[in-house]
């Protein structure tokens, strides 16, 4: 193409208004419609000239020629066979270069009758009873005299010229539905039910033709859909094809994408900013629940993932203006992050919507300045933590996750009795709210779509190191000392997020305090002793620490199928030492190993192990405690062992 391109664009379909909006800025654009309505389709489209009538094949090279077109695109539709036939014959005649723009058809319709032919549509229903909705337009009504028109109800455009097709096809005035579409699932839904029909007839127009739309309907209505066969459409190329071709050699404008967050679901949750975003777009990719949500009677593409969206867009020239809707809010929890990385390259644009959280928390009648949040939709976290150090919980919920089965959570840490609610389908014309304690709340069934809060009079805020020994269930099982265990925690040094193992938990009390302070990572008590595992398990629900996990087994074997650790404590090694050492580093080779020693024969396998891994750091810090004990009228002082706690970090591979 040149500077001096010239193009006549024949519309009609939504293909045609979508390649009249791109190309429009682009370059001198006429575009030809049949009728005075197709005119007003193409209203408020910019930079375009539009010439409406028909013509034949004669008028067609006179336009054409008078014209000096330098390409013709036929963007028809399917079934306008002659005019693309007088289309190819003019250009042909001229030797303008024609293209033909193929409407998408989405396949085969298990359990549908298909038919060659209106006639043959016809012929199908007449031998079988039952209401007819017919939705292949006015054009061809009279193919189906011959059947009894009482049975048949007509969906035809508002125009004199689709009324007076129905009157003469004998159709009664009471079963004309005159209406413009889009038509979506539950418009045809509420039209199929409320004529009582068996069978609907369409065409297979393709996604942007409604024809999705009124294949899930007539599933839902359990009515049988009869599809009139595409005809023979194997010289064109698709939309994408065209669009791809013509932005090779035309300045066409940028592709847009615009991420929406379209709140908990509900139609009236949209932001105005959102509503306009969908209403201006060419296509709606997102999650299939998510996506059929916005009803914006626009092409779906039901995909979620950041490179599947990328590959959407990327395979899809012809989709200029992308709305990718997720649900909720944009930037609470939300997809957004990663899509953006994905779309580097792309124009894209961020709307956020309104939150669930914000949405329940407005039902409620409370604030939510103070609560804290967390996501357990196809994720793990720590709700019990956060249950505990706070007075206020929102809980987004999903998968194994429901409602039901974390109030059982609550129950099992000793939580039964706190105030909970619950927020199904908020913002939905069916949405319902559940109150009650954890106890009453637990094991119920509810929507895959909620929101549990949950509220604590009495949370602990305290940061807790060298918790005091006779907090613990003991038992006979040794356990490092208050004292100590201030220390060994300064020396690991945790994270929120750290991921910590436990070597010879023993009663878990080390397991415990790590637990609390890495509350967003993981810990795993490792203990070859069946009896203080159990005490492990024991004091994990008394100090509601449920992100510590209790492994039975003897270092290193016990360490196999763990995670990788940030940081390891040993307690005791059973003579293991340098092979336990020798995992963590194969392990992680940066994990930060903080041992308690309360032997020399200990101190000195310590030593070893820093020289033949070649640790950075081998730090030794000897704890002489004593503890006040009563004796009489008086107090003494009663001396503990001495313990020594060496650090070691930054060793090489063994």
């Amino acid at each position: 193409m040149s500077g001096t391109e010239r193009i006549c664009l024949f519309a009609g379909t939504t293909e045609g208004r979508q390649l009249a909006e791109l190309l429009g800025p682009a370059v001198p654009l006429t575009v030809c419609v049949a009728t005075e309505y197709g005119e007003v389709l193409l209203d408020g489209i910019p930079d375009i000239e539009v010439r409406a009538g028909r013509m034949d094949a004669e008028e067609m090279k006179a336009f054409f020629a008078g014209e000096r077109f330098t390409r013709i695109l036929d963007a028809t539709h399917p079934y306008a066979e002659l005019v693309t036939e007088n289309i190819r014959e003019a250009a042909d005649s001229l030797g303008i270069p024609v293209t033909r723009i193929l409407r998408a058809c989405d396949g085969f319709v298990p359990g549908a009758e298909y038919v060659s032919s209106v006639e043959a549509a016809r012929d199908f229903l007449m031998e079988r009873e039952g209401n007819i909705f017919l939705t292949t337009g006015a054009k061809e009504l009279s193919a189906y005299v011959g059947l009894d028109m009482n049975r048949v109800w007509a969906r035809v455009l508002p125009t004199a010229s689709s009324l007076e097709a129905c009157a003469a096809a004998g159709i009664p005035a009471a079963h004309i539905i005159a209406a413009q579409g889009p038509f979506s699932e539950e418009i045809n839904l509420a039209q199929m039910k409320s004529i009582g029909a068996r069978y609907m007839v369409t065409k297979a127009s393709g996604r942007a033709g409604g024809f999705d739309e009124k294949i899930r309907a007539s599933r839902a209505a359990g009515v049988l859909p009869v599809i009139v066969g595409l005809p023979d459409q194997k010289a064109g190329v698709s939309l994408d094809e065209a669009v791809a071709e013509l932005s090779l050699n035309l300045s066409l404008p940028g592709r847009r994408v615009t991420v929406i967050g379209i709140g908990p679901g509900g139609q009236d949750t949209l932001t105005a900013a959102a509503h306009n975003a969908l209403c201006d777009c060419d296509a709606v990719i997102g999650a299939r629940s998510v996506a059929e949500s916005v009803k914006t009677g626009k092409p779906l593409y039901a995909e979620f993932l950041p490179e599947k969206i990328r590959a959407v867009l990327d395979t899809h020239p012809a989709i200029r203006r992308a709305a990718v809707v997720m649900r909720g809010d944009t930037g609470f929890f939300s997809g957004t992050k990663k899509l953006r990385d994905a779309l580097e390259g792309y124009d894209v644009t961020v709307l956020p919507g309104i939150s669930s959280v914000s949405a329940f928390a407005a039902a409620l009648g409370v604030s939510w300045d103070d609560a804290a949040l967390i996501s357990l939709h196809g994720r793990d976290g720590n709700l019990i933590h956060a249950v505990t150090a706070s007075r206020r919980v929102f809980a987004l919920t999903g998968g194994e996750n429901t409602p039901g089965a974390l109030c059982e959570r609550l129950c099992a840490f000793g939580l039964g009795r706190l105030r909970c609610a619950v927020g199904e389908r908020l913002s939905y014309p069916d949405e319902r709210i559940s109150r009650g304690t954890a106890e009453e709340l637990a094991g119920g069934a509810y929507d895959p779509l909620s929101v549990l809060y949950i509220e604590n009079d009495a949370p602990d805020f305290r940061i807790r190191h060298g918790i005091r020994d006779e907090a613990f269930i003991r038992g006979d099982v040794p356990m490092t000392k208050a004292e100590v265990r201030a220390v060994t925690m300064a020396a690991l040094d945790l994270p929120p997020d750290a991921v910590v193992y436990d070597i010879g938990a023993g009663t878990g009390s080390v397991s415990v305090e790590c637990a609390l302070t890495a509350w967003a990572g993981r810990v795993y008590a490792v203990e070859k002793e069946a009896d203080a595992a159990e005490l492990v398990r024991q004091n994990r629900l008394k100090f509601r620490v449920e992100n510590l996990s209790v492994t039975e087994g003897i270092a290193p074997d016990a360490l196999a199928d763990l995670p990788a650790p940030t940081h390891a404590f040993i307690g005791g090694s059973s003579g293991n030492l340098t092979d336990i050492v020798a995992a963590l580093l194969a392990k992680n080779p940066e994990v930060r190993i903080v041992l308690n020693a309360a032997t020399l024969e200990t101190q000195g396998e310590a030593a070893a192990c820093a020289r033949e891994f070649g640790f950075a750091v081998y730090e030794t810090v000897t704890v002489n405690a004593a503890r006040s004990r009563k004796l009489g009228r008086y107090h003494m002082m009663a001396a503990q062992n001495p313990v020594s706690i060496i650090t070691l970090m930054g060793g090489k591979r063994p």
